[in-house]
């Protein structure tokens, strides 16, 4: 399927960025333009079942097929956030960027804070804007109003593909290429002890303090100083 992607920039090295369940590339409003200063040509993909994307089935590899269909190969740095680091980390060997992050990666929701299913983001789908500022205390109006957006154009049917029966540990083995997994530090998917496990495995990891998981949309300059020599 090809993504429907959204552009800032016009370096020679390219960046892509790869959003999280029901988000889509306006989640990087702030970012993209960040890194277009650092020279960078930044690609934005929208998932299938996100914003202006086709709809269809879907599931992890899905995700990840996708990417491999719309994306250059060989870029300067691709970046993932929770599911869009699952699709990335599927999707790396193929792609093989030169460098990788991972923002809070969605690699396992079965225990390591506490399991969570998939199918209880479906009620955000109606969410208000209190709401959303209730979840995210540290937002600014536009990223509630952008939250409000993409909702909207989401479909409830890709967290529904990943619920129930699909809930399995696809933490990779190792990294394929040089890789950072940034961990937000009041996140719900990683503890200190599972980050000292990734760096076992060949990770390089970081934790921005303070952050929720949307680390990018709670504390960007933390966030970007979180990836110095990544980006």
């Amino acid at each position: 399927m090809q993504l429907h992607t959204h552009e800032w920039g016009a370096g020679e090295r390219i960046a892509v960025l790869i959003h999280g369940i029901m988000s889509d590339h306006r989640t990087w409003h702030r970012v993209g333009p960040a890194l277009a200063e650092r020279g960078y040509r930044v690609i934005a993909v929208d998932l299938r079942g996100h914003g202006r994307s086709p709809r269809g089935d879907y599931g992890p590899e899905l995700f990840a097929d996708d990417l491999v269909d719309t994306l250059p190969v060989g870029v300067e740095v691709a970046l993932g956030h929770s599911l869009g680091g699952l699709a990335l980390s599927l999707a790396v060997e193929r792609l093989r960027p030169r460098r990788v992050i991972y923002s809070d990666p969605a690699w396992s929701l079965t225990g390591v804070r506490q399991t969570v299913d998939p199918a209880v983001f479906v009620t955000f789908k109606k969410a208000d804007p209190t709401v959303v500022r209730y979840f995210n205390p540290r937002w600014d109006d536009v990223d509630v109003d952008i939250e409000l957006a993409t909702l909207a154009d989401w479909d409830t049917g890709t967290a529904l593909a990943l619920s129930g029966g699909h809930l399995r540990d696809r933490t990779p083995e190792r990294p394929v290429v040089p890789s950072l997994v940034q961990i937000a530090g009041k996140g719900f998917l990683f503890t200190e002890e599972t980050g000292k496990e990734l760096a076992g495995r060949g990770f390089e990891v970081r934790t921005v303090d303070g952050a929720g998981h949307t680390i990018h949309r709670d504390d960007l300059p933390g966030f970007l100083a979180g990836l110095e020599g990544w980006i």
